[in-house]
């Protein structure tokens, strides 16, 4: 399992219905033909026929089911690929529901701090608590499901940039006087706006019919 898994991880193993884990592949070659094809396969068939119902157990899947199961099939995927962009968009929203808590300390002091039009672009109320960021986490994975894909990846972009600004300016507050609490904001914020980088260039590219 990658280090990003860890950080987000629970401890729930369940079977998955709607993962097929055919294999535990261990071959590069292999790992990444699985990782493709299952996405690939996974998004045509819900968008083909968007059932309510499938949606609804794909954005409640980590929370059924744990993050496993998907870490198996897509962490090792590259950032700028189909199965790269589930990946990190199933990380943001468990990461949202272990925590909503801190997530809206985050977000709202990213929206105070940072002048631009991410908080816009996100959709979520203002302000918004924890309850407001867990139904706007999913809400956004269900627009990749049913919705416009890029806008979707858009969205969870422009969420994760608001929530790195406030990770930044939080880890500031903390720098002088609890050092190892600014350390953990600082390296959140790094990675918060490493996958809204790469959200954003999926997006570019699924516009473009070019995301792999």
């Amino acid at each position: 399992m990658s280090d990003e898994s860890r950080g987000f991880h629970k401890p729930v193993r369940r079977p998955a219905e709607l993962f097929d884990r055919l294999f535990a592949a261990e071959d590069p070659a292999e790992v990444s033909r699985v990782a493709h094809s299952t996405a690939h396969a996974l998004l045509a068939r819900v968008r083909a026929d968007p059932d309510g119902e499938v949606v609804d157990r794909l954005v409640a899947f980590t929370h059924d089911n744990g993050i496993d199961d998907i870490a198996e099939l897509w962490s090792r995927s590259p950032a700028k690929t189909l199965p790269g962009a589930l990946w990190r968009l199933y990380l943001v929203q468990l990461s949202i529901h272990d925590d909503p808590r801190t997530a809206a300390l985050l977000y709202e002091r990213g929206r105070a701090e940072l002048a631009s039009v991410d908080e816009v672009v996100a959709g979520a109320p203002t302000p918004a608590g924890p309850e407001e960021l867990v139904a706007l986490v999913d809400q956004i994975l269900r627009g990749l499901f049913e919705g416009d894909f890029a806008v979707a990846l858009d969205r969870a972009a422009a969420f994760c940039r608001v929530q790195a600004a406030g990770a930044t300016h939080l880890a500031d507050d903390y720098d002088a006087t609890e050092p190892e609490r600014a350390s953990a904001f600082t390296t959140r914020a790094l990675r918060l706006s490493d996958y809204a980088a790469d959200l954003s260039a999926c997006a570019a590219l699924w516009r473009r019919e070019a995301l792999t």
